[in-house]
């Protein structure tokens, strides 16, 4: 998808310059485009970055059409004012590149020339015969085009994109302001966050420890005894070789160790609910209207009236006149509404005291009432 964008300058060194700046900001030549008028009076000439020069054609219809192919044939009226410009004398630098954000880069770089705005100078060609032929029409400064679409790029630096709709013809739509109310909502939440806590360590210590036992042990000792007595008949066997054995035995410390449970380490939270009170603020826009026609308040009038029909109605009760500002100005507000203009309160009362709860909760319709009603005779008695 390809994206064009177009600016307008009343002198060829800016629109040069231009050029220049974006061929050094890595644009190729061959996407840039200088459409500029003949100061001679002989008409108008179209030529590329390259300074290619086309005269071998008929300028004036070379450049009608290279137009008419940017914004979609020879009766949009988006061509006729642009071939128009470069009719009058001035220079059109047009760029195609391959995506927006690149469209975007060079009308970056172009508004540092200080392109004209087409659009006052096309109302001042109104008055008028254009000098192209072609019929006036309420565009902006330069044009950005991408197949059925396009978007615009206004000397002040911003590119906005407005989607266009053709079927043989250009079609346009004519675009009131809307100021939006805005009004913040309050919204409680919640969170979990880090408020401290234990940490538990476990360490292996080793104690001495001092036991006594007792120990038995066995000692072989061999005594010799002289002895005169006749041989008896079992020591007949003395006279035999042999041998026995005496063992000693002794006894000593064994150490054996079993792990027992001797304590218990319990870590738990225990956890508790408290409920805690948030005091904030939100902020609402709010549209004075002041109805055009008839007579006229200024905002010092309205607050000098309300003030004294407040004091008149109110001023024996407790509060303040701050209190009421708001169901004063709300009244004023709705009477020059294009919703409510030229109807009756007593047709409207419900509606806007659902409105008003809705906007301001914290005040009873009943206790502002009669504000809201001075407010709105206000602008319908006038």
């Amino acid at each position: 998808m390809q994206h064009t964008i177009a600016a307008v300058f009343d002198n060829h060194s800016a629109a040069q310059q231009a050029i220049d700046d974006l061929v050094a900001s890595g644009f190729a030549r061959d996407q840039v485009r200088l459409s500029e008028g003949d100061t001679t009076g002989m008409g108008a000439r179209s030529s590329t970055s390259t300074s290619a020069r086309h005269e071998d054609q008929g300028i004036g219809a070379s450049i009608k059409n290279f137009f008419s192919d940017m914004f979609g044939g020879d009766s949009s009226q988006d061509a006729r004012m642009y071939s128009e410009a470069v009719a009058r004398g001035n220079y059109v630098v047009t760029l195609t590149a391959d995506s927006e954000p690149e469209v975007e880069r060079a009308a970056d770089i172009v508004e540092r020339y200080n392109p004209i705005d087409i659009d006052e100078h096309a109302e001042q060609w109104g008055g008028a015969a254009w000098v192209g032929g072609g019929v006036l029409h309420s565009g902006a400064g330069s044009a950005q085009q991408s197949q059925g679409a396009s978007q615009q790029f206004q000397p002040g630096g911003q590119v906005q994109g407005e989607a266009r709709a053709r079927q043989g013809m250009q079609q346009r739509e004519d675009v009131g302001a809307t100021i939006p109310i805005v009004q913040e909502e309050l919204k409680i939440g919640k969170r979990e966050v880090q408020r401290g806590g234990v940490r538990v360590y476990q360490r292996v210590l080793e104690t001495p420890v001092n036991e006594s036992i007792d120990l038995r042990e066995e000692h072989v000792h061999v005594e010799r005894h002289a002895v005169d007595q006749p041989v008896r008949a079992a020591d007949a066997s003395a006279f035999q070789e042999g041998s026995f054995e005496v063992r000693e035995t002794a006894e000593e410390a064994v150490v054996e160790k079993s792990a027992r449970v001797v304590e218990e380490v319990v870590v738990g939270k225990d956890v508790t609910q408290r409920e805690q009170q948030i005091n904030d603020t939100v902020r609402r826009t709010e549209v004075e209207v002041e109805q055009l026609g008839g007579q006229q308040y200024s905002e010092a009038d309205n607050d000098t009236y309300f003030r004294s029909h407040w004091t008149s109605n109110y001023g024996n009760a407790s509060g303040n006149y701050d209190e009421y500002a708001p169901a004063y100005r709300y009244g004023t507000q709705m009477a020059g509404s294009e919703t409510y203009r030229g109807r009756r309160w007593e047709d409207v009362e419900a509606t806007l005291r659902n409105d008003w709860d809705s906007s301001y909760p914290g005040q009873p319709w009943e206790k502002i009432k009669a504000a809201v009603r001075q407010g709105w005779q206000r602008v319908t008695s006038s």
